[in-house]
């Protein structure tokens, strides 16, 4: 989630996001808003075929990342893993930036993925066991992944960027002190190159897209969340929803995730019962991204959505800063 303040910004007009699209080929009259949140997302058409726009502030990410992520999909794409296509600009970059008076904006633009959404209530255990197919598959080409130039952030970025957080909100002391245990025990845990590489951080629902008639394959979108961390916790993030439902139904579904990651890669008991430490990592991160979206400055106006969207993340905070409390 991105600074609310610079949410309200960037989405104050679709001037940004008409500039930026001039760098690329597309349909006059067919740019539109799609979602925002880590990144400002516009779907768009060319020649009737729809793409997507995704921008940012240079304050909430980097070219250099958004080159290491770029080049990491591309690798994915030579071996055959499906995901959606960077696409070049007319000038043939695969990254354009904007200089305005707020700060400058990265754009890339991808392709749209065939296929379609899957839903936690209506997935089937089939279903499960292909996305964890998909998910494992991903892994093991990481494991051969060596990057030319960039490369991508790891968990020790990620642990230096909580602290940063907490040191400018001195009364989250429950939060330091789960960062503290989590943080310890992330250090006590192997990381060789059979547990550890770069994962995709966000393999949910929403950034997979089903295809029943080529091969129950999935198509992955949004690998800006990437980073070098232990590949249990790519399956604990995407099992987020199913893992927090403690019935049978939902532990049926996770078996069958768990069997159809089994059938592509090794994946030891031992990670499995670790998943409440990397649910915890997880949640911890999240706080502390949270936090930095509500430190904003103030906004002389807000637009009609935002206090709503304020209410809902402030809700999420409080309820992940309880989750702290929970012994370990």
């Amino acid at each position: 989630m991105m600074n609310l303040g610079n949410m309200v910004r960037g989405l104050s007009s679709d001037t940004v996001a008409q500039s930026l699209i001039q760098f690329w080929e597309y349909d006059e009259g067919t740019l539109e808003v799609w979602r925002a949140s880590s990144n400002f997302v516009y779907a768009f058409e060319r020649n009737q075929v729809r793409y997507f726009l995704r921008f940012c502030f240079d304050q909430d990410n980097s070219i250099e990342q958004i080159k290491a992520e770029l080049e990491f999909m591309r690798y994915l794409q030579l071996n055959e893993f499906p995901s959606v296509t960077p696409v070049y600009s007319i000038s043939g970059k695969l990254i354009e930036t904007l200089k305005t008076p707020e700060g400058t904006y990265i754009a890339v633009v991808f392709s749209a993925a065939s296929g379609i959404n899957l839903d936690s209530d209506t997935i089937t255990e089939k279903q499960m066991e292909e996305w964890g197919k998909s998910l494992a598959s991903l892994h093991c080409l990481s494991k051969t992944f060596e990057p030319v130039s960039e490369r991508r952030k790891s968990w020790l970025d990620t642990v230096q960027f909580m602290e940063n957080v907490f040191q400018k909100h001195p009364s989250e002391q429950v939060a330091l002190q789960e960062l503290r245990r989590v943080t310890t025990w992330l250090q006590s845990i192997p990381n060789g190159n059979d547990v550890y590489g770069l994962i995709h951080y966000d393999f949910e629902l929403d950034n997979i897209f089903f295809e029943e008639n080529m091969n129950h394959s999935f198509n992955i979108i949004d690998f800006d969340d990437a980073i070098y961390h232990r590949y249990v916790l790519d399956i604990v993030t995407a099992l987020d929803d199913f893992i927090n439902n403690d019935n049978s139904h939902s532990k049926l579904l996770i078996q069958s995730f768990l069997n159809g990651y089994r059938s592509i890669t090794v994946l030891e008991n031992d990670a499995v019962a670790q998943f409440p430490q990397f649910q915890r990592y997880a949640n911890l991160y999240k706080f502390s991204k949270l936090l930095r979206s509500l430190d904003y400055d103030e906004i002389n106006e807000t637009p009609p959505w935002f206090d709503a969207l304020k209410v809902k993340l402030v809700r999420v905070a409080d309820e992940l800063r309880q989750s702290f409390l929970k012994p370990w």
